[in-house]
């Protein structure tokens, strides 16, 4: 075909998210660094799904308003440096398609050339042999011989060998990636994503994998989670069956961490596990994010999702009627009357100065944040990047002039600099990034953080601050590789610092004893130990009374982070 419209480039757009769904397992298996975190595949994922929901129930004929909207989608779901990467693509590619009701050969190209130049712009520090190279050549490529007497198909063609001819040229750009023996994850998403598209432009729309119904696990007794959804959130109601494993290519299953994650997803939690079989009722106003951090373990066997807020609505309808009452929302459409209304009752809240939000998981660890004047936790980091719509809501909840976000995490900087950058500009607010990539610099910028003085001062103070403290975490190695000339076996213990693994080996407390004792020197006074979830008091208790008796001059200051993934984080000041 020579033209597609808005029907057809949604069809593309569900068909090339729902093939990520299916194989983003393999994308995060690309990872370079054997380290259980949030993953490329799963934030890509989680990204697309967003756009791809955003556009589901539209109709729309021109191809710009399809475009517009998923790029919309993408922007608020984005999640970690791949996923912010991916909705800047997509932003320039819909940027390029304004006033368009049909895309033809040189509009595609022309899509993909603005969708890199975009995601060039949005990023500090451009790598090659990662997403941006494939996306740069392959757009390039195409853009270089194309013309309207091409077809589409042959254009998508076209496109998708050159992606992949890039994605295979990824290691000789990045030395790591040649290292490790992988491609870069990033390219590999795009290419993923693409190669749906292109089924969905022939006709073959690529569903979500379906699982296949057993009889249910057999009865135990249920671990009962805390709460999220409160009040009139009524969210979904998500249940699931899975299978665990298989080990050489889902992560191990660790039912407290799973269960902590969930309790930060929803309520009503119900976790019961027999053997390899896990069943898990849970009600969340996210159930694609569930499901999609669940499917790390194992695959489903059934699973349902059932929308209680329609429930609840149809319910409510119905009272009504019976009582002659009309129900509130029959009322959304009368525009006259629902401005009337709101400029009745409608005050706008006062804003203090100043606040502060951070990322953490882990219970010990947004205390910690909050007794150094942190206003609002997101919670997230390693193991489930927050997106950009969860910084937005934590700047509306804070309500203040000017926010500083905390992101504590390379991969989070992204995400949150783009809620600062969509922020309404008639909120009021001014939010800025310090970009803090770990829970010490965080912890640091937050001690550094004054109320009495300027916005431009605490920016300066706190940014500073990031440099005066080292980073090391201790986590478990998720396969066997060799990194920086350091051979890894799935299941060491790691010593990281810097990103990079200085150690590994079998016993915990030696390898966090030994990561400690090579990051102190002659300048060092204050050592911060947060323990992890998984650490038990006596190994603490060891590790502590070790390192106190061999650096006397050292103050060693012992926190209870509860966070999930790293055993031991550790500041040295």
């Amino acid at each position: 075909m020579k033209e597609i419209n808005g029907t057809t480039l949604k069809q593309m757009i569900i068909s090339g998210a729902n093939n990520l769904y299916n194989n983003y397992p393999a994308i995060d298996a690309l990872n370079v660094f054997p380290v259980p975190d949030g993953d490329t595949g799963m934030n890509m994922n989680l990204t697309i799904s967003s756009g791809a929901k955003e556009i589901a129930n539209r109709n729309d004929v021109d191809v710009f308003e399809i475009a517009k909207a998923f790029s919309k989608g993408l922007l608020m779901g984005a999640r970690g440096n791949s996923g912010v990467i991916t909705s800047q693509i997509f932003r320039g590619f819909a940027k390029s398609l304004e006033g368009k009701k049909t895309i033809r050969p040189v509009d595609f190209a022309d899509a993909w050339i603005s969708g890199k130049e975009v995601a060039y712009k949005a990023v500090m520090r451009p790598v090659e042999g990662t997403i941006l190279t494939v996306v740069r050549e392959s757009a390039q490529a195409l853009a270089d011989v194309v013309n309207n007497d091409w077809s589409i198909e042959k254009c998508m063609k076209f496109l998708i060998e050159e992606a992949k001819a890039s994605l295979e040229r990824t290691p000789d750009l990045l030395p790591i990636l040649k290292e490790v023996g992988v491609v870069d994850s990033g390219g590999a998403g795009l290419v993923t994503i693409l190669e749906g598209m292109q089924s969905g432009l022939l006709g073959n729309i690529i569903q979500k994998s379906q699982a296949t119904a057993v009889e249910e696990a057999p009865k135990q007794t249920p671990v009962m989670a805390g709460a999220k959804v409160e009040g009139d959130e009524f969210g979904y109601c998500t249940e699931f069956i899975m299978r665990l494993g298989p080990e050489d290519s889902k992560r191990p299953f660790v039912e407290k961490r799973f269960s902590n994650v969930l309790n930060s997803h929803g309520n009503s939690i119900v976790i019961v596990r027999d053997d390899n079989i896990v069943k898990v009722h849970i009600h969340t106003l996210s159930p694609g994010n569930v499901l999609s951090y669940a499917q790390q373990f194992g695959e489903f066997i059934t699973l349902k999702v059932e929308n209680m807020s329609e429930q609840h609505n149809h319910l409510e309808e119905g009272a009504e009627k019976q009582s002659g009452k009309a129900h509130p929302k029959a009322k959304q459409d009368d525009s006259l009357n629902l401005h009337k209304t709101h400029s009745k009752v409608e005050k706008k809240e006062e804003l203090k100065d100043y606040a502060l939000i951070a990322v953490a998981a882990g219970d010990g660890l947004e205390e910690l944040f909050k007794q150094y004047r942190v206003d609002y936790v997101v919670k997230g980091g390693q193991t489930m990047n927050p997106s950009t719509e969860d910084f937005i809501e934590a700047i509306r909840n804070v309500k203040a002039k000017n926010i500083y976000i905390l992101p504590n995490n390379s991969n989070i900087i992204m995400a949150a600099a783009q809620a600062c950058d969509v922020l309404e500009e008639n909120s009021g607010s001014v939010a800025k990034v310090i970009p803090s990539k770990t829970i010490p610099q965080g912890l640091v910028a937050a001690m550094n953080f004054n109320p009495d003085v300027s916005p431009e001062e605490n920016f300066h103070e706190m940014s500073a601050a990031l440099t005066t403290v080292k980073t090391g975490l201790v986590t478990y190695a998720t396969k066997d590789t060799t990194i920086d000339g350091l051979s890894v076996r799935k299941n060491d213990f790691m010593g990281i610092q810097d990103k990079k693994i200085v150690l590994c080996g079998r016993n915990l407390i030696d390898a966090t004893y030994n990561l400690i004792k090579g990051m102190i020197d002659e300048l060092s006074s204050i050592v911060t130990i947060i323990v992890g979830e998984d650490v038990k008091d006596k190994d603490k208790e060891q590790l502590v009374s070790r390192l106190e008796s061999e650096n006397p001059d050292v103050e060693f200051a012992v926190e209870t982070g509860g966070q999930p993934v790293y055993y031991f984080i550790v500041g040295v000041e």
